[in-house]
């Protein structure tokens, strides 16, 4: 399915996402970084911690449900006006994979903006040193506040 194309609303946009992102305590927490953020798009990287992972070893799924809602919520932002801000209302989050590897990439795109509420998916991906390979996808709907 080819992406679609949004324009922000906020010339700003960019710097608003990195400065909510960065005021996260719990990304903070987790080590996440906010790799790229465009209309409508947003990235995010994870790299891999002990504290992060369940008792096989694997990602906690709660870590991968986040990289995807995160993800999905900074995409939202990007297209909200000045002053707004996301919450995200509902997840679906499709476990396909455990997560493991070096780290995890969460790439967040915005399906529909409506006026009331936003819509997109998030793909969450497992990072070797040689491949990325999808562990979970997500569908968000997010309320502009």
């Amino acid at each position: 399915m080819p992406t679609r194309s949004f324009e922000a609303i906020d010339p700003d946009y960019a710097q608003r996402v990195k400065e909510s992102f960065y005021g996260q305590p719990f990304m903070r927490l987790v080590g996440g970084r906010l790799i790229s953020v465009t209309p409508g798009h947003c990235e995010i990287q994870l790299p891999h911690k002990p504290e992060l992972t369940q008792q096989h070893g694997y990602f906690h799924a709660g870590i991968i449900g986040t990289m995807a809602d995160n993800a999905g919520g900074y995409a939202a932002l990007t297209l909200t006006a000045p002053g707004k801000e996301v919450l995200t209302v509902e997840y679906k989050l499709n476990l396909l994979l455990p997560g493991n590897g070096k780290g995890l990439i969460s790439r967040g795109r915005v399906i529909k903006a409506g006026r009331t509420l936003i819509v997109c998916q998030s793909d969450v991906f497992n990072v070797t040193e040689n491949e990325e390979v999808l562990a979970a996808t997500a569908i968000i709907t997010l309320l502009p506040v």
